[in-house]
């Protein structure tokens, strides 16, 4: 075995840190045609649990906390009875990061690490999650990215300001991993702050904190249109 591979095989054997998973369903699916996306069907069961249940299986993840809308917490309570690792459905706030701290809160003392993941990313897989976690338990901010595929414009007015160079982009999914204490902060930082933030790294970013990117998976596409859950049925037949 190769010097590389018994190190990789060293390190998943390593202890990490007592993480916990935020799994944000909270969105009102404005974009979905009137399909509520958070239970709509993928490979015959909600999309909801379909997500939840990797976090589940993980070996890295010790518990999760779903944050949704107010009127589906008793029916995501009901779908997900059986995972053993939720410990809690609770409201989303007013706009991401409220949601994203509100599922925080939830989380026991005992958590070290929080992995946030958007529900809508229901073929998330196991080797992503831990590459994500284990970045950041040692390096306390870690997300998965994919490189960009095509050219990325910079346009105002209607007209191209730059062109950024692509081999530097990098498309950020999630789930995002940060020390719990360090996003806590940043959250409460970027509000202060009044700031808008796109993601959770922003807001990390914006302490100043460099977050590692690991490697992510294409099929690991956020489920926004009717037409990105027709792509995720067929993505899942493909890795069944």
């Amino acid at each position: 075995m190769k010097i590389s591979k018994v190190s990789s095989a060293l390190r998943k054997l390593l202890p990490v840190k007592y993480c916990g998973a935020v799994i944000v369903a909270a969105g009102n699916a404005s974009r979905m045609g009137g399909i509520d996306k958070v239970m709509a069907q993928l490979g015959g069961e909600p999309m909801i649990v379909r997500t939840v249940r990797t976090f589940q299986e993980s070996n890295v993840i010790r518990e999760i906390v779903i944050v949704t809308r107010p009127d589906l917490i008793d029916k995501i309570k009901e779908l997900c009875a059986d995972f053993t690792k939720v410990k809690a459905v609770v409201a989303g706030g007013a706009d991401r990061a409220g949601s994203v701290n509100n599922g925080l809160k939830a989380l026991s003392k005992k958590v070290r690490l929080a992995a946030v993941h958007d529900g809508a990313r229901p073929l998330i897989t196991q080797e992503v999650i831990d590459r994500a976690v284990r970045t950041a338990h040692i390096y306390a901010a870690a997300a998965p990215g994919v490189p960009v595929k095509d050219t990325v414009k910079i346009v105002g007015g209607g007209v191209v300001e730059a062109t950024p160079d692509r081999s530097t982009l990098q498309a950020i999914q999630t789930p995002q991993v940060f020390d719990y204490d360090l996003l806590k902060g940043a959250l409460k930082k970027a509000k202060d702050d009044k700031a808008a933030i796109t993601d959770d790294c922003s807001a990390v970013e914006r302490m100043g904190m460099a977050v590692r990117i690991v490697e992510g998976d294409e099929r690991n596409i956020k489920v926004t249109t009717p037409m990105d859950l027709r792509i995720a049925e067929l993505l899942l037949e493909e890795m069944q």
